[in-house]
């Protein structure tokens, strides 16, 4: 897989992680249905989760094409706000579009 690739890969994944949690009501996406709405907090929780295994499978991808660098906190704040902004679509469609 070609660096271009491996790119994009990660923004495709991390686009349809961020939009999960907003657009279906299983628990972690396989889990049992929720009874009525999901709660925020576990919706908060998803995305959480989501941002991490972006984030980990970002550094996969960079480990297989050569040596991962370092990074520090100022990155990780960088992915989750990037992650955060990927949800916008999942978070409009769920909470301020009238159904």
């Amino acid at each position: 897989m070609s660096a271009t690739a491996a790119v994009w890969l990660v923004l495709v994944f991390a686009l349809v992680a961020a939009n999960l949690p907003f657009v279906n009501e299983r628990f972690a996406v396989v889990g049992p249905r929720a009874a009525g709405r999901k709660h925020w907090l576990v919706r908060l929780a998803e995305l959480a989760a989501g941002c991490g295994l972006t984030i980990g499978l970002g550094r996969f991808l960079e480990a297989t094409h050569g040596q991962a660098a370092p990074q520090g906190w100022e990155f990780y704040a960088a992915v989750f706000f990037l992650f955060l902004t990927l949800a916008f679509p999942g978070f409009v469609w769920r909470y301020l579009q009238r159904h």
